[in-house]
């Protein structure tokens, strides 16, 4: 069930046609009220959710539900200053898309999710594997198509947690606040060396990244496909 909290009409319609013409099962919302009340009654496997809602301000919602619900929330907003992604992001959504945005986008964001969801991993998985990058947490082993890499200890951590988000956008801040402390959360230049390096120890073609990829002005993303 992927529950869809959109105030405007067409745009929920379509929302909710894409989804079904896939496969998906669908509950809807228009307004905050109404959302925090499917949210608990449908107890969505995913949630869809606009930030500009006629009875409040969707990351009210957003941080409302991370109290209680792990269900991963893809934002969909029409506001595209990297200030508004981060706020959402940090305040607990697993993704953020801009409006407009093409249906195929949507459902990949959409199955990413889910299976990150079905699948999240925890500190206490021995073994993380995205795509040829295998983690050994308990040896703080790291190989890439079997082979085995050498990584500092900032760099396996960095990796390590990238790997228990795969396919989630972390900010900066959450970043640097589990890496290196909260005391650190502006230091984005440590993020880019040791991001630098990782991309050149497990990447074919560091220049361009196809596992650890930069969400510009953000953060970034472990992918897993």
């Amino acid at each position: 069930m992927i529950l869809v909290v959109e105030d405007e009409v067409p745009m929920r319609r379509f929302l909710c046609s894409a989804l079904t013409s896939h496969g998906f099962r669908v509950t809807e919302a228009g307004t905050l009220a109404q959302a925090e009340r499917a949210a608990t009654a449908a107890r969505p496997a995913a949630i869809l959710l606009d930030l500009g809602l006629p009875d409040g301000d969707g990351l009210t919602l957003l941080r409302t539900l991370r109290e209680w619900s792990t269900a991963p929330v893809i934002v969909l907003s029409a506001r595209d200053r990297e200030d508004d992604k981060v706020l959402a992001l940090d305040a607990g959504a697993d993704d953020y898309l801009t409006k407009p945005f093409g249906t195929s986008e949507l459902l990949a964001r959409i199955r990413v999710a889910l299976r990150h969801a079905r699948g999240q991993a925890t500190a206490d998985d021995p073994m993380l594997a995205i795509g040829p990058i295998a983690i050994d947490q308990a040896r703080h082993v790291v190989t890439v198509d079997g082979t085995e890499v050498h990584l500092t200890p900032i760099e396996f951590r960095l990796l390590a947690l990238l790997a228990r988000h795969t396919g989630k956008v972390l900010t900066h801040r959450q970043l640097l606040n589990e890496v290196w402390g909260p005391g650190n959360a502006h230091q984005t230049h440590y993020l880019r060396v040791h991001m630098a390096a990782l991309r050149r120890k497990l990447e074919t073609d560091p220049a361009r990244p196809r596992w650890l990829t930069t969400e510009a002005g953000i953060g970034y993303r472990l992918k897993d496909e």
